[in-house]
């Protein structure tokens, strides 16, 4: 009997150590795709670094990725800069209008993205996306706080922040023209 179970126990371990060696190796899971960053060269000089929230706000995040990288802002001023609030920019128009055309400030891409509020506070450094009193009438321009502005939250959408360069974007004057903006993955 004890010969017996010997062998039960030794084709047990014997086949455990087959199937274990024939069972594939657990995959580990899959790397977590990182957002996009993009870099905003001044004409001027100096650079601003954003990181952006795909996982909050995605359909914006995609939308000012593909107009960094059709040059959509490049060339483009800030038409607007209002202290311990924002600079603002995405207006087409910039490009070629005086600063105080009364048309300034009322362009985009033609075409508009739905809102994506969510819980990200609009706290200095943040990034959120201009828009009529329709919610879903996003479409290029962009603001960057200044301060804090917690009266926007839930209202607008924010969809990233300021890492590097906030002191250049302190800098920042209305009609200063922004050569570049890159999005690196």
């Amino acid at each position: 009997m004890i010969r017996f179970l010997t062998v039960l126990v030794g084709v047990f371990v014997l086949t455990l150590g087959v199937a274990s060696a024939q069972a594939p190796a657990p995959t580990p899971p899959a790397a977590a795709k990182k957002a996009p960053t993009a870099v905003i060269t001044l004409e001027k000089g100096g650079e601003i670094v954003l990181e952006f929230w795909p996982q909050d706000a995605p359909k914006h995040v995609e939308n000012f990725v593909k107009l960094a990288n059709e040059k959509f802002y490049d060339g483009q001023r800030v038409h607007r800069v209002e202290p311990n609030f924002v600079v603002q920019f995405g207006d087409p128009q910039s490009k070629t209008l005086p600063m105080d055309d009364p048309k300034m400030g009322q362009g985009g891409p033609g075409y508009t993205i739905k809102a994506e509020f969510n819980k990200r506070p609009f706290d200095r450094g943040v990034l959120g996306m201009a828009r009529t009193n329709d919610p879903d009438s996003a479409g290029s321009q962009i603001y960057i706080m200044l301060g804090p502005s917690h009266f926007l939250n839930g209202k607008y959408t924010a969809f990233g922040k300021v890492t590097s360069g906030m002191g250049v974007v302190d800098q920042i004057k209305v009609g200063d023209r922004i050569k570049s903006v890159r999005i690196v993955q």
